[in-house]
């Protein structure tokens, strides 16, 4: 399994479970980060634009690429207000389609999509496609979700109920969770049932995430060209710790 599959299922459902989990509270970091660095930005993984939208509001030439087509028809139902600041774009982080080298002063992967990567070749050829990408002394910021591997396993557990659009649907949240340890991979099982009135429809499907350590992911950046900057144990600066909830890692291209 790919670290891409599941994503196109995720798409009608991506907004509401992070309205209830993440929710905003790493968006302001990500604005912050762009209006200090300025554009234009890449943002890899751009999704439904939860993120790549309000950067675009504070900063001129965004672009949001990522491979789901479902994701990106969610994110241009977004893009009404940002006008011509923010273009979206079809392709793989792997290698970025973008002919110009040097193109960006910025690139971000906010929600551990890096992770998604579930090989260290993808892993690689994605850190030398956003090393051409970026201009001389460019930032490359990245997030992280720690240590997937301690998640404990469990199934069919109900995690979120809620209802969704305009409140006509109400949807249920069942996961299970499955660890490949020897692979560093933590499987999450979804099955998402929404209903309508009498109506039941249950839509499953799988994601799979890669944990790194805080060395090994530095140490690829490095070998990468890069200069680690900061490395941070939440959006607001803190100092990193093994135990922390989110590590947060920026980087520059040297030269």
């Amino acid at each position: 399994m790919e670290g891409w599959h599941g994503w196109d299922e995720y798409a009608p459902f991506y907004d509401w479970e992070n309205a209830r989990t993440v929710g905003r509270r790493d968006v302001n970091f990500w604005r912050r980060l762009a209006g200090r660095v300025g554009g234009p930005v890449l943002e890899l993984g751009c999704g439904t634009g939860r993120v790549s939208v309000p950067v675009a509001r504070a900063v001129e030439g965004v672009v949001g690429i990522d491979r789901s087509d479902a994701m990106l028809r969610q994110a241009r139902r977004r893009h009404g207000r940002t006008g011509d600041r923010l273009r979206l774009v079809r392709g793989d982080i792997r290698w970025l389609p973008f002919r110009q080298p040097g193109r960006f002063r910025l690139v971000i992967a906010p929600y551990g999509v890096l992770q998604s990567l579930v090989r260290d070749r993808a892993l690689r050829d994605t850190l030398h496609s956003v090393f051409g990408a970026l201009r001389s002394g460019g930032v490359f910021a990245i997030d992280i979700v720690p240590d997937l591997p301690r998640w404990r396993e469990y199934e069919r557990r109900v995690s979120l109920r809620g209802r969704r659009q305009g409140g006509a649907a109400r949807v249920s949240l069942i996961e299970s969770v499955r660890q490949d340890l020897p692979r560093r991979l933590t499987i999450f099982d979804q099955e998402f049932v929404e209903r309508r009135g009498r109506s039941r429809a249950v839509h499953r499907f799988s994601l799979v995430f890669r944990t790194l350590s805080m060395r090994q992911m530095t140490g690829r950046l490095r070998r990468a060209g890069f200069t680690v900057e900061t490395v941070s144990g939440d959006y607001q600066g803190g100092a990193w710790h093994p135990e922390a909830d989110t590590w947060v890692v920026e980087a520059r291209k040297s030269g």
